[in-house]
C-alpha cells in the first residue's frame, strides 16, 4: 500500500516537473519573440516591447480574479470548502500578476508621458484593484474560525470584484492619460504584433494556471491541517475519560 501511494506521489511530481518545464519553455519563447520578433514601434521604439509584458500580466490577473469572484459566489450557494480554497488561491495568485502590470506600467510610462505615474481614471482603479486584493488577503489572516472566514471573505470578495469592469472600461468611460485600446473597435494593431501579443498572453496563462493548481493543493492541506488542529483542540478540552456525549448528559 506504501510502495503504490510512493509512486503515485513520484508520478504527480514527474507531471508537474514536464509541467514547470513546458511552462518555463513558452515564456522563453514569448520572452524571445516580444524583444525579437515583433516589429519595432515607430513612435515609441524600443520601450514600447515591454507591452507583451504588460497587456498579458494584466489580462490575466483579470482571468485570475474573475475565477476568484465566480469561486466565492459558489461557496455562497453551496459552503463547499474546495470554492473557497479556489477564491483564495486565484486571488492570491492573481495579486502579482497585476503588481507586473502596475510595475511595468510606470517603466513604459516614463520615457513616453514623462512621468512616472498619473491618478487618472485607469491607473487608479487599477491600483484600487490591487489593494482591495491586498486587503482580501489580510483579512483571511484575520479570522481563524474557517467557515466564518470563508462567508466573510466571500462577501468581501464579490464587493471587490466589482471594480475589474471599472478597470477595464476606465478608458471608454473617462478622459485618461492612459492609451485608448488597439484592439477591438477604434483599435489597429500591426498582425504581427497581435500574433506575439496572443503569444505572450498564452503564456502568462499557462504560468497563472500552474501557479494556481500548486496554490489549490497548497490550500486544501493547509484546511485538512486546521480541520485535524480543531479536533485535537476539541477533544483535548474533555476530561480524560469522559466523552462529550457523557458532558451532554452531566449537563
Amino acid at each position: 500500500m506504501a510502495a503504490a501511494a510512493h509512486a503515485m506521489e513520484t508520478k504527480k511530481m514527474g507531471t508537474q516537473g514536464l509541467a514547470t518545464l513546458g511552462v518555463a519553455l513558452l515564456l522563453a519563447i514569448a520572452g524571445y519573440a516580444a524583444l525579437f520578433v515583433a516589429p519595432n514601434e515607430a513612435t515609441m521604439g524600443l520601450i514600447q516591447r515591454i507591452f507583451y509584458f504588460h497587456v498579458p500580466f494584466g489580462w490575466s490577473a483579470f482571468v485570475a480574479f474573475a475565477i476568484s469572484f465566480v469561486s466565492s459566489i459558489a461557496y455562497l450557494r453551496s459552503h463547499a470548502p474546495k470554492w473557497d480554497w479556489l477564491a483564495v488561491s486565484s486571488a492570491e495568485v492573481g495579486v502579482p500578476f497585476v503588481t507586473v502590470m502596475l510595475v511595468t506600467g510606470p517603466i513604459w510610462a516614463h520615457p513616453v508621458w514623462g512621468i512616472w505615474w498619473t491618478w487618472d481614471a485607469r491607473l487608479t482603479s487599477t491600483f484600487v484593484l490591487w489593494v482591495l486584493y491586498v486587503c482580501y488577503l489580510l483579512l483571511r489572516t484575520l479570522i481563524d474560525e474557517p467557515e466564518r472566514r470563508a462567508v466573510v471573505s466571500a462577501v468581501f470578495n464579490i464587493f471587490a470584484a466589482f471594480d475589474i469592469p471599472l478597470v477595464y472600461f476606465s478608458i471608454w468611460f473617462f478622459r485618461t492619460q492612459h492609451p485608448q485600446p488597439v484592439i477591438g473597435a477604434g483599435g489597429s494593431l500591426d498582425p504581427r504584433m497581435l500574433d506575439v501579443l496572443l503569444l505572450c498572453w498564452g503564456a502568462t496563462l499557462a504560468l497563472l494556471a500552474l501557479l494556481l493548481r500548486q496554490r489549490y493543493r497548497v490550500e486544501a492541506l493547509r484546511w485538512e491541517v486546521e480541520r485535524l488542529r480543531l479536533e485535537a483542540e476539541s477533544r483535548s478540552s474533555v476530561p480524560h475519560g469522559l466523552t462529550l456525549r457523557d458532558q451532554e448528559h452531566s449537563a
